[in-house]
């Protein structure tokens, strides 16, 4: 028995951790579908090794919270986050290349990862277990390559997304052209719509696994980026009829050491542990190394005109650390910034878990939120039938848990007017949560104007709205792979 388990653990770390491209799909001399897999349990493992990339891991994570990670690359490119080196820097001037690595990164790692998962769906749909547990199973794989596949379609637009009977075929060339834009969104909401069909309910659904609403959720996301007004509203109410959400009356709380496990608000969160399966490393990167009592690598900062955008008595800047008193005896302030706040605060945001045993946090990544059903569904009641008040009371929940006044709608009665305001509270909402700005800036046509504005940035135009894909990624396309316009 215990070498069967051996087995099945090495056959499942060939098939989703080795070295392979797109295309490269199982070697099936290794791995024979006849036999792989059988159980249940060894269904179970396919699944859980499709939630492998989509945690936080420095190596291959990609909500990792470093500089290899969604956030911190994503929010690089806003007033959120500012730096001195590497993307926090030429990203935080939209001065990107072919050639930078962090850059080019979440393309060619996390792509083949797509495939990956196409093979994984069909393996299960082979397998000897019940129609019951496959459909289980296949729900939440379709959602894990959903999310994936959002993800990199946001930062790069569309994507080479190979077909299973390319996959299929390992030693023949198939050189793929990049789906149109219609093409991609309909992949992504398909696996989506799909997985919210079989996957439980949030209050049946283990803690760090997919929900119906964690679907939900992303497929908001999606319309989002689309303008999909009607699709957006229809999302959110449907999270909302769940009656499973609730605000967390502590804002701040909700990044604590045990925060995201025990809030009502947390829709989907990675749980991070000591053990690096998945891991939270925001402290190594926000933190000076003089920061009391564990310090950290301070490769980031937030910025002073990210700070003065906040309202005095809002409790969601609590974490934007202006002032303190170093292990090395100086009283580190915006008067006296040193070289660890000239650019801004140190933007914390979780719990500085100052009793951590390594340079890892135990504090939970959270990706999805209720605040976001909230402010998404004022913003698509407000761009489908103008700005009213049941769009801003929307807003107003939001805000007097931050402690704040209640805004008016005479104040915000055109279109314009409304979202600008609401574009403002999202930034102050999700700052180094889960990259979602730069996203919403672009929606709103503010992305490059903010840039050039806080930056003055000569490197900032229109096409920088998209990522660029690597040399390499463009030259395996044989002429059928198109690189993202003013990188060429």
């Amino acid at each position: 028995m215990k070498m069967k388990k051996i087995i099945t653990f090495l056959l499942v770390v060939f098939l989703f951790n080795g070295c392979t491209k797109d295309l490269v799909p199982v070697d099936y001399s290794e791995i024979n579908p006849s036999i792989f897999p059988q159980s249940e349990a060894d269904v179970q493992a396919m699944v859980m090794a499709c939630y492998y990339p989509l945690r936080g891991s420095w190596w291959d994570g990609i909500n990792s919270t470093s500089e290899r990670g969604l956030m911190f690359c994503l929010d690089a490119t806003t007033e959120i986050l500012s730096g001195k080196f590497d993307i926090q820097q030429y990203g935080h001037l939209l001065n990107f290349h072919p050639t930078d690595e962090l850059a080019v990164f979440f393309y060619d790692w996390y792509y083949n990862k797509i495939s990956r998962m196409t093979l994984t769906i069909d393996l299960i749909n082979k397998s000897r277990v019940s129609d019951a547990i496959k459909a289980k199973a296949i729900a939440e794989v379709r959602c894990a390559r959903g999310m994936l596949a959002y993800d990199l379609y946001d930062m790069y637009g569309p994507l080479v997304v190979a077909p299973l009977e390319v996959l299929q075929q390992p030693m023949v060339e198939h050189p793929l052209a990049r789906l149109s834009n219609e093409e991609m969104v309909k992949f992504i909401e398909d696996d989506l719509i799909e997985s919210t069909k079989e996957l439980p309910d949030p209050g049946a659904t283990e803690y760090g696994r997919f929900s119906k609403a964690a679907a939900q959720m992303m497929l908001i996301r999606l319309y989002l980026h689309e303008k999909q007004w009607d699709k957006v509203l229809a999302a959110c109410n449907t999270i909302i009829d769940y009656h499973h959400f609730s605000l967390d009356a502590d804002y701040v709380g909700m990044w604590g050491l045990n925060g995201a496990s025990k809030s009502k608000e947390v829709i989907f969160a990675v749980p991070c542990n000591y053990d690096g399966t998945s891991e939270n490393q925001w402290q190594l990167m926000a933190l000076p190394a003089a920061y009391p009592p564990m310090g950290g690598w301070a490769t980031v900062q937030s910025t002073w005109t990210f700070y003065d955008s906040f309202e005095a008595a809002d409790v969601r800047k609590t974490m934007l650390i202006t002032e303190f008193t170093g292990t090395d005896g100086i009283a580190y302030s915006r008067a006296n910034p040193g070289s660890v706040m000239d650019l801004g605060p140190i933007p914390l945001k979780i719990n500085a878990d100052d009793q951590r045993s390594t340079s890892l946090s135990t504090v939970d990544i959270i990706l999805y939120r209720y605040a976001d059903v909230l402010l998404s569904k004022a913003e698509a009641i407000a761009n489908l039938s103008g700005p009213n008040t049941e769009a801003m009371e929307l807003v107003n929940v939001v805000r007097r848990r931050a402690g704040l006044q209640d805004k008016s709608i005479a104040d915000y009665g055109s279109l314009a007017a409304f979202n600008n305001m609401i574009l403002t509270e999202r930034s102050h909402e999700y700052w180094c949560e889960n990259g979602q700005y730069r996203a919403d800036l672009i929606r709103h046509g503010k992305f490059v104007s903010r840039c050039i504005e806080l930056t003055h940035s000569p490197y900032a135009d229109a096409n920088k709205v998209l990522f660029p894909f690597s040399l390499k990624t463009v030259s395996e396309g044989k002429g059928l792979f198109i690189q993202n316009p003013g990188y060429n």
